[in-house]
């Protein structure tokens, strides 16, 4: 989440990619930041960058700063991934959404097909076991906290899936896009129709890879990741009543 930024280090870059590791659930509440000089190394750009990055997400509510010898930039408690998504989904246009589950369904579709062909049978149960323990981790009406579980799972599951391409391109690029696209998938996360929907497309999905069918993993894929954007652009219509 700190890689570098090249030439375009600009500090709203900066504190994107930081609110995206918080919004994500890279970072959670408490979660010390690291050193302003440690993050402008890593991230390759000047302190003044990091420190400017930092006061917009102080004034945005996700980061604290403490004083002191155990001082230091943390996660804020009040850091909220459902109103960061709200405001990123209105920032952007129903195009760019679209676009963006273009990218995304392409990439999962090019590791779900390789893992059709690639993965074992006890690879692929394993994340079924996982799928079935999450259909009794969240009740009907679920509290902030198991709807950031139950994306987090979803979230792994789905990046476990991708692994058994057996790439590690493709995994770390499933990676750096899902970061992106999770804190989206939040908002549509709390109605509990859409989390069933999504629950037996995504078992569709590990049927075709357990029979080593790679068209039709591309396929269910594809419905999968569809069906995410069509709930986004709906919402993204009701953007203004947010």
């Amino acid at each position: 989440m700190f890689l570098p930024i090249g030439d375009a280090g600009r500090a709203e870059l900066v504190e994107r990619r930081i609110a995206e590791a918080i919004m994500g659930g890279h970072l959670r509440a408490g979660d010390r930041l690291p050193s302003e000089a440690d993050l402008a190394h890593t991230m390759g750009v000047a302190p003044v960058t990091v420190r400017e990055a930092l006061l917009g997400l102080r004034s945005r509510g996700l980061v604290v700063t403490r004083r002191g010898r155990n001082g230091g930039s943390f996660v804020s408690a009040e850091a909220d991934p459902l109103v960061f998504a709200r405001e990123a989904l209105v920032a952007s246009s129903r195009f760019a959404i679209r676009d963006l589950g273009v990218h995304y369904a392409a990439l999962t579709m090019a590791g779900t097909r390789l893992a059709a062909r690639r993965a074992a049978l006890s690879e692929v149960a394993a994340i079924r076991i996982r799928l079935a323990k999450l259909d009794t981790a969240v009740g009907q009406k679920p509290g902030a906290s198991e709807l950031s579980a139950w994306r987090q799972t979803m979230d792994d599951l789905q990046l476990e899936l991708v692994a058994l391409s057996q790439s590690a391109r493709l995994t770390r690029d499933q990676m750096r896009l899902q970061a992106e696209f999770s804190p989206l998938l939040r908002l549509i996360d709390v109605d509990a129709g859409t989390r069933s929907r999504h629950r037996e497309l995504f078992g569709s999905v590990l049927d075709a890879v357990e029979a080593g069918d790679e068209d039709a993993a591309g396929a269910a894929t594809e419905r999968l990741v569809g069906d995410a954007i069509d709930a986004l652009d709906a919402l993204r219509l009701q953007a203004d009543d947010f």
